[in-house]
């Protein structure tokens, strides 16, 4: 008979995910893995595989986390109103918590930007151009924009959010609500 597990498998994969947003992927070890979310290293390998595979499941967890986020955005019906409040939505909780600084999913693509896996770059490529898409079908409420207009804005707004997210990270919420303030003024 195969021996139960004596811890919740989300419960881990999220204490994980949080180990993993605050230290990157190469500064998170095994033994601090372990730690965080007190299981050994024997049941980590059993459930995940290995760290690779605890951390896309990570990444899986954190999207759940942001659906709502995302959800919001999608349905918004005000246009460039739903994007500042996106940027806005986004960062808010660096306002209140320190464990979660910048967003998960840009920290990953900037440590991820010059190694070659494939699966994780799949997840970052798939999940940018969601927001890329949510973003162009927002600025295409605006009657008065050409085509060109609205993939320019789009391709301006999502390095904005990548910039805004690494910034999150940093500096304070005064300098972060001048910046997308800034951002939206040049729309």
């Amino acid at each position: 008979m195969a021996r139960q597990k004596a811890y919740q498998e989300h419960e881990v994969v999220e204490k994980a995910m949080y180990l993993f947003w605050k230290k990157g992927y190469e500064n998170t070890s095994m033994q601090m893995l372990e730690k965080e979310m007190g299981i050994n290293k024997f049941s980590i390998y059993s459930s995940f595989g290995n760290k690779h595979g605890l951390f896309l499941e990570s990444l899986k967890c954190y999207k759940a986390k942001v659906h709502s986020t995302l959800e919001k955005f999608e349905n918004g019906t005000s246009g460039i109103a739903d994007i500042k409040q996106f940027f806005y939505d986004t960062v808010s909780s660096n306002f209140n918590d320190d464990k979660t600084k910048g967003c998960l999913v840009t920290n990953t693509y900037n440590e991820f930007s010059d190694h070659e896996d494939a699966l994780i770059q799949e997840q970052m490529t798939a999940f940018m151009e969601h927001i890329k898409s949510i973003i162009i079908d927002k600025l295409r409420m605006d009657a008065t924009k050409d085509e060109t207009t609205i993939l320019k804005q789009a391709n301006y707004l999502l390095l904005a959010k990548h910039g805004l997210a690494a910034a999150a990270r940093v500096n304070t919420n005064t300098e972060i609500e001048d910046y997308i303030e800034m951002i939206f003024t040049n729309l």
